[in-house]
């Protein structure tokens, strides 16, 4: 796990090797153990590493494998290196370090750009053919690991985070309308490739680019699940299902203690993070340590969960720690989530995520993580009303249940300049839910959730939290082979039980019963959710900066209402709606953009 940044020049002209610096140092919380530059010709590459496979400077980045005459800079970890590094030996190749890295190098030698088909893991990589100059970008399947690209005429750079960019400098920070009118409707998500700078690109999941000398490239994506019933699984009962999860979970869990460093696991005392425990205890490991946060309680909302995750605790005798977070502490805390943000962010859990990792960074360098249950396996509440729509009805219907506001209400909120002539994220839905691979509309929403959603959120919000601190995250649920067969698992099992009915019939075979049938809880931080004192100063602070006022993103009547009640105004998904305006203007502040 690390950050990576690099810069292709098409015009004839050496890299910026100063702003290649830049972005790598910027990179500097991802990787505190190591840092590389590398250049050839038109191309520059910088690496920052943190240390989890190979600890040896063998494993150091970039790495050049000078008989396939590769340079690579890669992020993240192929959990089957293993057995990859002894396919490829089968096949004559020589290893000169035992990291991931290598292995990567060599499939790309043996593979070509097929390689990617062959690795089970998180992952963003950059190559260099030295002969021809060919560079090859690439992501994993879910969008674990970010790459974020600035495209200006005669240069391309890419850096694992958004603020690595920034720091290379000459970016159009200029508002995306488009991604402003995603961000305000859905929660805060913005659907790749967009960021809310115009300047400012992601590539896609599960995709690899290949960049000619001359700039032009080509996209393929190479991996993507179908939401239907398939063949093979035909004649499964639901006692079937929920062992075949079980038994996917557990691989699932057991590739991702590969390190050669300590693994813990961040434990709410939920379903999801408790399964992870059960199942890791269950596989033999011993005093496993196990992560825990809470916050003080604000307008008679309970801020933590540790009964459940102390009875998870106690009953795998795991080394448990706990972080209880005065309300004090919360509106500090926030600069310094938001300051970790590539993107803004509006769920309270980023400051929650941002002190476990810092306590959690202390002790161990890896965990794993329960993100990604809920999309996967159904888990929210708006799923029921998706399953009983027509198709035709379905973009609506997951309109009304998803999205935060209308287009129609959007002429509220934004200046008019802002504000695109037409329903951009609807649109989306639309387009994205009427593609073949959805066999009903609740297939569809899954989809849409695991591919967009749930990579513009849960997965970025874990990712940036947790490395900020150079803290490798790990996410099970995430596991393609677990996720494939979550697609195909009939609806109905998937909705059971209010919600993840599969995963609780695999649970009980597992857990205390207490722990599975609890309500379904989140990691809640009052202070922000009711804007307490602090919060609301730093809201009103940002609010009524020069920069907001110059900017003019939103209208003032809107906002002056907003800031007369701060803890009135709801959107439909009961988002704090002030929250979600000013985190915007924070987090641009933040990151010096005016």
């Amino acid at each position: 796990m690390c950050g990576l940044s690099g810069e292709i020049r098409f015009d004839d002209r050496r890299p910026d090797l100063a702003a290649v610096e830049r972005m790598t140092d910027r990179l500097a919380p991802r990787g505190p153990d190591g840092r590389g530059i590398w250049s050839q010709g038109p191309v520059a590459l910088g690496h920052r590493r943190l240390k989890i496979i190979d600890l040896s400077e063998r494993g150091a980045q970039p790495m050049t494998d000078n008989e396939a005459r590769l340079t690579g800079v890669f992020n993240g970890c192929v959990y089957n290196y293993q057995e990859l590094r002894e396919e490829l030996r089968g096949l004559g190749h020589r290893f000169f370090s035992s990291s991931d890295t290598e292995v990567v190098l060599k499939a790309y030698r043996q593979w070509g750009t097929d390689c990617v088909d062959h690795f089970t893991g998180m992952f963003a990589f950059a190559l260099v053919e030295h002969d021809t100059g060919r560079v090859v970008l690439a992501r994993d399947r879910l969008g674990i690991k970010p790459l974020y690209l600035s495209q200006t005429p005669g240069r391309l750079r890419f850096a694992s985070t958004l603020p690595a960019l920034l720091a290379g400098g000459e970016v159009d920070t200029s508002l995306d309308p488009v991604a402003l009118h995603q961000y305000l409707s859905w929660h805060a998500t913005v659907a790749t490739p967009r960021t809310v700078l115009t300047g400012v690109r992601r590539l896609a999941p599960a995709t690899v680019r290949v960049v000619e000398p001359d700039g032009t490239y080509r996209d393929h994506r190479y991996w993507r699940p179908s939401y239907t019933r398939r063949p093979e699984h035909a004649g499964m009962d639901a006692a079937d299902w929920r062992d075949a999860v079980l038994e996917a979970l557990r691989t699932a869990v057991r590739r991702r203690m590969v390190a050669d460093v300590p693994v813990g696991v961040l434990l709410s005392g939920g379903l999801d993070s408790s399964l992870i425990v059960a199942l890791l205890a269950e596989q033999g490991q011993r005093d496993l340590a196990t992560f825990s946060v809470g916050f003080e309680a604000e307008g008679g909302e309970e801020g933590d969960e540790f009964a459940y995750s102390d009875l998870v605790a106690r009953r795998f005798a795991t080394e448990h720690h706990q972080l209880m977070v005065p309300s004090d502490r919360v509106s500090n805390a926030l600069e310094g989530a938001i300051a970790a943000m590539s993107e803004p962010m509006i769920s309270h859990d980023v400051v929650a995520f941002h002190l476990l990792s810092e306590l959690v960074s202390k002790e161990v360098s890896v965990v794993q993580s329960g993100q990604g249950a809920d999309e996967v396996f159904a888990g929210y509440h708006w799923y029921p009303a998706m399953a009983e729509v027509e198709r035709a009805r379905e973009p609506q219907r997951y309109a009304e249940v998803y999205f935060d506001r209308t287009h129609a209400e959007l002429a509220r909120v934004l200046q008019p300049h802002m504000l695109p002539g037409e329903d951009v994220s609807g649109r989306f839905v639309r387009d994205h839910m009427a593609a073949p691979g959805a066999e009903t509309a609740l297939d569809a929403a899954l989809r849409l959730d695991t591919e967009v959603m749930l990579v513009d959120d849960p997965v970025k919000r874990v990712d940036n939290m947790t490395m900020d601190w150079g803290l490798e995250a790990r996410v099970p649920f995430l596991d393609h082979e677990l996720v494939e067969l979550a697609a195909a698992c009939p609806p109905e099992l998937k909705l059971a039980q209010g919600g993840k009915g599969v995963l609780k019939d695999a649970g009980r075979r597992v857990l205390p019963r207490e722990v599975v049938d609890r309500p379904k809880g989140y990691f809640p931080v009052p202070a922000i959710r009711h804007m307490a004192g602090p919060v609301l100063e730093r809201v009103r602070q940002a609010m009524s900066a020069p920069e907001a006022r110059a900017r003019g993103v939103f209208r003032d009547e809107y906002v002056r209402e907003l800031l007369s009640a701060p803890d009135d105004h709801r959107t439909k998904r009961g988002a704090n709606a002030l929250w979600q305006v000013a985190l915007l203007e924070i987090w641009l502040q933040t990151h010096g953009i005016h």
